[in-house]
């Protein structure tokens, strides 16, 4: 190594082995390299989180890059920029001076510059009598050309992540809507199986689908929703294979079915918006989260819910939710209609809508409609869960005082 090939920063600045191994593989440049100043700026804005920028370090380095005169850099041209701080924040839309030295600091730990700093730290060129430069003090963009195809190759991978991402988010939007319909299907035609079991299941997936989820995040996700549909399909071809086993007893089934059916579409009227279209989670998660009320005030407005928990006590937000899922089916919510009101309300504030619908279950004629009813409300913000919270309690609170 040739000391000629590092210099290290003027004043308080300290150097470090990165810096070091930085200004070695600034002169490393093949003989006869060159590249596009602005498409390697492209792709390092690409590429920004994986280099640890921000937008107005972008800015900074844009405002660089106006300093060197020729669009080309070139091996055997001069990379070195020597503009002054104010010249730099006229440049970089009036960015200003403490925020720019931050700035100009991460560009140089992200490997993209280089300081080449004079003895006085101020920012110059040295001409010779023909008036070339003959040595300059400031900021090397060696870097950018020396990284140009590293680069390039991080932006692509930038861009394939992210269409990785948009087709993760297309695939959950189809699994989520598939297995609710499968589960639908099975529930309101009378197919034998644990379907409450099964829907307490996907409720969990959905509710831990993250506000921002990441593509391991949603590959995990869609790994599980799979699993859960091919359980429901092979569940309904086991009641196939039976009904062809069975002549008799298949006619017999598909009466009990058709009559149950009609039961529940008779008490629960069917939305076409609800067979139509659902709202995906990839839009809920970017919408404004809707408030979650306390769950001891839940459990004081609405105590029968905990009847219906696993071991009869509701411990967490979990619990309320299973205990939903067995109350929704007792009430004979269909489950795309719970499913809707998840979507809109989210899913704890949908297990409190029907915490709240079975405390007054004998004044209501068809669960399922209200709480349709009750969903495009909120869908319209005109709903809130919360005052019904406190009519309850109210209610609970003058009926003690009349006991006592």
């Amino acid at each position: 190594m040739q000391s000629g090939n590092v210099t290290t920063p003027f004043g308080r600045r300290p150097i470090t082995l990165a810096l070091i191994r930085q200004q070695i593989a600034a002169t490393e440049i093949k003989p006869g390299k060159s590249a596009d100043k602005w498409k390697v700026f492209r792709h390092a804005s690409e590429a920004r989180k994986e280099l640890g920028l921000q937008d107005r370090s972008l800015a900074v380095l844009d405002a660089l890059l106006t300093f060197y005169p020729d669009n080309e850099l070139r091996h055997d041209g001069q990379l070195i920029v020597f503009p002054s701080n104010a010249q730099l924040t006229l440049r970089a839309h009036g960015i200003a001076g403490a925020t720019l030295r931050r700035h100009l600091a991460l560009l140089v730990e992200a490997g993209l510059v280089v300081r080449k700093d004079s003895a006085n730290g101020k920012r110059y060129a040295r001409r010779d009598r023909s008036g070339e430069i003959e040595r300059a003090f400031g900021f090397d963009l060696s870097p950018l050309l020396n990284r140009a195809e590293e680069l390039a190759q991080m932006a692509q991978q930038v861009a394939a992540d992210r269409a990785a991402l948009r087709r993760a988010k297309e695939n959950l939007t189809i699994c989520r809507r598939d297995v609710r319909k499968l589960l639908s299907a099975a529930v309101e035609e009378g197919a034998d199986g644990d379907w409450n079991k099964i829907e307490s299941m996907y409720v969990q997936l959905v509710h831990r689908i993250p506000r921002s989820p990441s593509l391991s995040d949603l590959v995990g996700l869609i790994d599980e929703l799979n699993v859960l549909q091919e359980e429901i399909l092979n569940t309904l071809d086991l009641q196939r294979k039976a009904e062809i086993d069975s002549t008799n007893d298949a006619h017999n089934e598909r009466h009990i079915q058709n009559s149950h059916t009609e039961s529940i579409h008779e008490l629960e009227p069917s939305s076409r918006d609800e067979q139509d279209a659902m709202p995906s989670q990839v839009s809920q998660v970017t919408s404004e989260p809707i408030k979650r009320f306390p769950l001891g005030m839940v459990l004081k407005a609405c105590p029968q819910i905990a009847d219906y928990a696993p071991g009869g006590t509701v411990a967490g937000w979990r619990d309320l939710m299973s205990a939903a899922v067995v109350v929704r089916s007792m009430l004979r919510v269909s489950p795309s209609a719970y499913e809707d009101a998840c979507d809109v309300m989210g899913a704890e504030n949908a297990a409190v809508t029907i915490a709240c619908i079975l405390e007054r279950a004998e004044h209501i004629n068809s669960a399922g409609g209200y709480l349709r009813d009750l969903t495009s409300k909120t869908r319209r913000g005109e709903f809130s869960v919360g005052p019904v919270l406190m009519a309850l309690l109210r209610a609970r609170g003058q009926s003690l005082r009349e006991v006592g």
